[in-house]
């Protein structure tokens, strides 16, 4: 597995990787409706390049296709991280958060945050992340669960 900086040429790769775990692998613990908010059909992929370009963005690849991806932002929130649905529990996430947290500590960054799924909070408490706090968040009139969860070095 290989571990790159997000290249423009990523974007339609991520972009399907995204949608397919969300209705494929977090339908386990949301709606149809949830995962339809979270995830439409039609985003946008000028929108996609654009965030994915302003973080720090981490992509694994394995066998020539995008297996992950985990987005660093310079305050430290760990923003969208998603393993693709046919490598769930293969040391995807584990190598995308490596990064993340390495770059972290180059750039002297103390703590991360995240907002993880219900389906991701287990994952995260793995990698000693711990609780804050749970929240709910709407989405495109859905409201959805997730955790507010940190890490500090």
């Amino acid at each position: 597995m290989e571990i790159w900086k997000y290249q423009i040429s990523d974007t339609t790769a991520i972009m399907k990787l995204f949608y397919d775990t969300i209705h494929e692998i977090n339908i386990r613990d949301y709606t149809k409706e949830q995962v339809d908010a979270w995830a439409p059909a039609n985003m946008n992929t000028e929108a996609w390049i654009n965030s994915l370009k302003s973080k720090f963005t981490y992509v694994a690849e394995e066998g020539e296709h995008i297996v992950g991806f985990g987005e660093l932002e310079a305050n430290g929130h760990i923003d969208r991280f998603y393993c693709h649905k046919n490598f769930q529990g293969k040391g995807v996430g584990t190598k995308i958060l490596e990064a993340i947290e390495l770059k972290a500590r180059c750039l002297g960054i103390k703590k991360l945050f995240t907002e993880a799924s219900i389906t991701a909070k287990p994952f995260f408490l793995s990698k000693k992340f711990i609780v804050i706090k749970e929240q709910k968040v709407e989405r495109r009139g859905q409201i959805l669960i997730n955790f507010v969860m940190e890490k500090t070095f």
